[in-house]
This record gives structure tokens, C-alpha cells and sequence, in this order.
């Protein structure tokens, strides 16, 4: 199924609506204010002035009405190695991370190889833009993605990390040591088949990656390209970060559950009374265990705990 995004002035919107109002249906959405259903699309216009088209007849109703901002205009944008204009048809091994600004749970990496003759699939399975999408719906097709496609994914759980940062490893180091193992799992998976090409969503120059992982046994360089926005020019990034998502999510549910409480994502001001509430009734030691212990968090909590304390 093709989607594509237009955002429309006030007066074109109403030129659209007046368009597709004999083909209006009641919508749940609470974010529309209209949606028309034609045999082969689905238009829904939304109160923030964007207008989503879905369906095979999604480009001939979008191209009435402008130029989509679609992962074409996201691509211009993007930052790293070129990459040649069909690079989106190619068979291409992607990998991303989730969980890097999170206090609460792991770091997830996960890598996912999509053929060029299941591009189409993984767009017809959901696959767009993990940040366009909800974590509901990440859990829901994450299951098809696995099953479908070759992929790896790892968990860097919270007392490990702690203990390799406090040895002096940034989060550039340990990241590109999960995209640098999760990549050799699925080429391990897949051989003798390789990928046309391997695309990472870049968190670091090359040099500075390559530099991170110098002293690892074996190091994937072959074709391996470096970009940012990288969910937008190949499904393979997309898959591979609903994959870590949908990882992160998980041990986040597990750890809820030993915890006892919900834990939010994040790092804002429910995190730090979360975290203080913990701290008062599990104590230091098993707060550590389930956050990134050197996030200003850390001290925040602390220093609630103390006021609860007094009062």
C-alpha cells in the first residue's frame, strides 16, 4: 500500500474536502476533521493541515493536489554517504538503536536485511518511519517483520552498561559495538547471499565509528554506508528500528513488572519522581540495576527522595 502526506493551506483544504465530500465517511480518529474513501485510496485530512492518501491510488490523488512530503523531500535532508537515486529498490541490510535517552532500560540495537523483491512487503506490512509511528503499533507488526525478514536484535541490559561506562565507554562506543555484532549475526544468517549494501543510521562519522570497534575480532566494512534520517531511504532501517523499538519496549515491561511500578520512557520530571519513589522503596542498589546510573537522573532522584524524606 502507497501513503503520502501533503500539507495544504487553509483554502486548498477546503478545495479538497469539497472534492471528496460526496465520498465522506465517518472517521475515529480524533486528530480528522474529514476522510473520503475511493475504490483504491483512503484520504484523511487532519486538523494540524496534513492530508494522508493510502492505497494503490494514493500518487494520482496526492499529484491533484501537490507534491507529497514524502521520504523523498526526508532523504534531501539527510546527512552521510551519497547514495545512488534507486537506492530505496536495493537489497540492502539496514541496522538502528532505540533506548540511548532513556534512563529507565536497555540500549537495543537490531539489523534487518529486506531483498529488493520485498521492498513492496515491507511497506505493505506497516513500515514507515518508527517516529511517525505508535509503540501500539510497533508491537503489532513487529511479529510480521521478524517472521518475514532476516534480522538480528540486541539488548544491552542496565547493570552491563553501567559497568562498561563506568570503565570510560561512551555511548558511541557501545553503539557502534551492538550495530557492528548485530550486522555480522544476520550476514552470519543469510551467507552465502550478501546485501548490495549495508546501511547504518548514522550516530558518529565513519572514522569515529571504525575507531570504537578497531579492536573487535571482525569488523563489517564491506559496503557499508553511513547516513542520517536513515529510516526514510531504506525499508531495512525502518524494520530494524521497529525491531530494537519493540525490544526496548518489552524488557521496559519486564523490568515494570520487577519494579512494580510503570516505568516511563524518557528522561523528564516523571521519570525523576518515578525513580525517587524506587529509590525510597527498593533502595539504591536495585535502582541502578534497571536505570543508566549516570544520567543526571540519578542525582535528581536523590534529591527528591531526601524531600520526601523530611516530610
Amino acid at each position: 500500500m502507497t501513503n503520502s502526506v501533503l500539507k495544504l493551506p487553509e483554502e486548498a483544504l477546503k478545495r479538497l474536502i469539497a472534492h471528496y465530500q460526496n465520498k465522506e465517511i465517518t472517521t475515529k480518529n480524533p486528530h480528522a476533521r474529514f476522510a473520503a474513501k475511493l475504490p483504491d485510496a483512503m484520504i484523511t485530512v487532519y486538523s494540524s493541515g496534513k492530508v494522508m492518501f493510502q492505497g494503490a491510488g494514493a500518487e494520482r490523488e496526492t499529484a491533484k493536489w501537490g507534491v507529497a512530503d514524502s521520504a523523498k523531500e526526508k532523504a534531501a535532508t539527510a546527512k552521510g554517504d551519497r547514495l545512488p537515486p534507486d537506492f530505496a529498490k536495493r537489497s540492502v541490510l539496514g541496522s538502528d538503536e532505540t533506548g540511548t535517552g532513556d534512563f529507565f532500560g536497555p540500549i537495543t540495537v537490531a539489523a534487518c536485511f529486506v531483498p529488493a523483491q520485498q521492498v513492496e512487503l515491507a511497506k505493505e506490512l506497516g513500515v514507515k518511519d518508527s517516529k511517525q509511528l505508535t509503540d501500539d503499533y510497533m508491537r503489532k507488526i513487529a511479529p510480521d517483520l521478524k517472521a518475514a525478514f532476516t534480522h538480528s536484535v540486541l539488548a544491552l541490559n542496565n547493570e552491563k552498561y553501567n559497568q562498561v561506562q563506568a570503565q570510560g565507554w561512551s555511548q558511541g562506543k557501545i553503539k557502534a559495538l551492538l550495530h557492528n555484532q548485530a550486522l555480522k549475526h544476520v550476514l552470519r544468517k543469510m551467507a552465502p547471499e550478501k546485501p548490495e549494501a549495508i546501511l547504518i543510521d548514522q550516530f558518529a562519522e565513519r572514522n569515529i565509528y571504525y575507531k570504537h570497534i578497531a579492536k573487535e575480532p571482525e569488523i563489517i566494512r564491506e559496503n557499508v554506508l553511513f547516513s542520517t534520517k536513515a529510516e526514510n531511504l531504506h525499508v531495512s532501517v525502518a524494520c530494524a528500528s521497529i525491531i530494537a523499538r519493540v525490544a526496548f519496549l518489552e524488557e521496559m515491561d519486564r523490568l515494570s513488572t520487577v519494579a512494580g511500578v510503570a516505568l516511563p520512557k524518557g528522561a523528564g520530571a516523571i521519570v525523576d519522581e518515578v525513580a525517587a519513589k524506587i529509590l525510597l522503596s527498593r533502595g539504591e542498589a536495585f535502582l541502578k540495576s534497571i536505570t543508566k546510573a549516570h544520567f543526571a537522573n540519578t542525582k535528581k532522584a536523590h534529591a527528591l527522595a531526601a524531600k520526601k524524606k523530611r516530610y
